[in-house]
């Protein structure tokens, strides 16, 4: 399914880094009709889009010489540096007018560092990072958060109408990563909650599909339990988000705070969860695993009746809008 445009789809998309969400994101982007460019250290991560009909590239470098909009989705700011920065990465593939998205979650600084490279070949750069999960990925109806000059936002806006429902611009470069790392940080932090919260039901003899309405439709509800709870309840915990990634997002957050002087005892607690998470069940486990920690402690599993192996957005496609925030 793909959603209605309001006008031809002139921009040629690049989209660099096809994980568990860019390869939903880069879906969007194809099947709403733009012509798309793709490149994946994994070449094979590239075949669904490729028999869609997008095209293969060798290189960031390649993508960008291709196209007048270049996507980034990457695990770290690290590797992003070396996509951006390498001989034949992005920034020398650039072009005058061309404009460089940065969707992964990153550090504020590293991305206005690279925007200002970004800019000095001429292209325009903005951090639009995503929030809601990879089921909202898959259909278009993620939150984006855009930080970058106005121009550039509107030129990108056609494209960041299909990748996702709801789109605001937070600022100048850098404001959305901001933004994305506290939202992140603040989604662990109910994770870990959760299980405290799940476990300590289960031990007191409740049922557990009781307890995720009774938690749904009250004042301890949050998006995380709406969608996590559900894979946690089912036992695949499978969220298509890994311990490794929330590890790394904790510690921009640790940074970040640590910038400001701000003291986050509970961020500390969470780092730490993780890490024990990290070391109990691997990097590459599922993020909502962290709640096992309390199930094995306990002698008890957090199981019932009803719940989702995976995530499925129910949600119709739907066009996306800015949206502002309250002023006054």
């Amino acid at each position: 399914m793909s959603v209605t445009q309001t006008s031809p789809a002139t921009q040629r998309v690049g989209f660099i880094g096809l994980g568990n969400v860019g390869g939903k994101l880069a879906g969007s982007v194809r099947r709403n009709g733009f012509d798309l460019v793709v490149h994946d250290l994994d070449a094979e991560a590239a075949s669904p889009l490729l028999e869609q009909g997008a095209e293969w590239a060798d290189s960031p470098r390649a993508v960008a010489e291709r196209c007048d909009l270049v996507i980034t989705c990457l695990p770290s700011p690290e590797i992003c540096a070396q996509v951006m920065e390498s001989e034949d990465g992005v920034l020398a593939g650039l072009g005058n007018g061309s404009i460089w998205l940065e969707m992964s979650t990153t550090h504020t600084d590293e991305v206005v560092r690279l925007g200002r490279l970004a800019e000095a070949h001429g292209a325009m750069a903005l951090d639009t990072p995503v929030s809601g999960g990879c089921h909202r990925a898959a259909t278009g109806n993620i939150s984006i958060f855009a930080g970058g000059p106005r121009p550039g936002f509107e030129r990108a806006l056609p494209v960041l109408r299909v990748l996702g429902r709801r789109i605001l611009h937070t600022g100048e470069l850098g404001s959305a990563s901001t933004i994305k790392v506290v939202t992140n940080y603040l989604a662990s932090a109910h994770l870990v909650a959760l299980g405290e919260g799940l476990t300590t039901a289960r031990q007191a003899g409740m049922d557990l599909a009781t307890v995720y309405e009774a938690i749904r439709v009250s004042s301890g509800n949050s998006f995380v339990h709406e969608t996590e709870s559900q894979v946690i309840l089912n036992g695949s915990y499978n969220i298509n988000f890994t311990m490794d990634l929330v590890s790394k997002d904790t510690g921009l957050f640790l940074s970040l705070a640590d910038e400001g002087k701000v003291p986050v005892a509970m961020a500390e607690l969470v780092r730490d969860t993780f890490r024990d998470g990290q070391e109990r069940y691997g990097d590459r486990a599922w993020s909502s695993m962290i709640v096992k920690r309390l199930e094995d402690d306990c002698g008890c599993d957090l199981r019932a009746d009803g719940f989702p192996a995976e995530l499925v957005d129910q949600e119709p496609e739907v066009q996306g809008e800015e949206i502002h925030p309250r002023r006054g």
